[in-house]
């Protein structure tokens, strides 16, 4: 069976990456910080990757995660874009 990304952990990441942070992030969201680094886990296992830079003071994205942001973003439009339709 194919694997599935899971679009709220796409949006998460998303976010994460456009606002720099997960508390930033997390009110942008509605969402516990928790939740949002839950989310993060998560696909970070399902790709079997690490998508962010943790070390700096304001999270970066490492080569998978820019690569993956790309995707993402085109993967959430097309999901929007089918919801308004």
């Amino acid at each position: 069976m194919p694997r599935q990304l899971d679009l709220t952990a796409l949006r998460s990441f998303v976010t994460v990456a456009d606002l720099g942070g997960v508390t930033r992030a997390s009110g942008a969201l509605n969402l516990t910080q928790s939740a949002v680094s839950m989310q993060l886990k998560r696909l970070e296992e399902s790709l079997d990757a690490s998508l962010l830079d943790r070390t700096a003071r304001r999270i970066g994205l490492t080569a998978s995660g820019e690569q993956l942001l790309g995707y993402a973003r085109r993967i959430l439009s097309l999901n929007d874009e089918a919801l308004t339709r």
